[in-house]
């Protein structure tokens, strides 16, 4: 297990309430399971539809993570 930085933009911050929050967990798809156990069904929709990176890089759900990692979730963004 690893101490992951899981960082929350947009509407994905919104539905959960925080920006930021720790985790230990091993993998991507790890850490994105216990958030959406956290934060709900508004946040876990929201994530269906976001990428989903691991510092700075878009990752796939099985990437293993390491202490001091960072997650982040990008929500599409709308606007013009």
């Amino acid at each position: 297990m690893a101490a992951v930085t899981l960082r929350l933009f947009a509407s994905a911050r919104e539905a959960a309430g925080v920006s930021t929050t720790l985790y230990d967990a091993s993998t991507v798809s790890e850490i994105l399971s216990i958030a959406q156990s956290d934060f709900g069904n508004e946040f876990s929709q929201i994530l269906a539809i976001s990428r989903v990176w691991l510092n700075g890089d878009p990752v796939e759900g099985d990437a293993e993570i390491s202490d001091g990692d960072e997650v982040a979730v990008l929500p599409p963004v709308s606007g013009g």
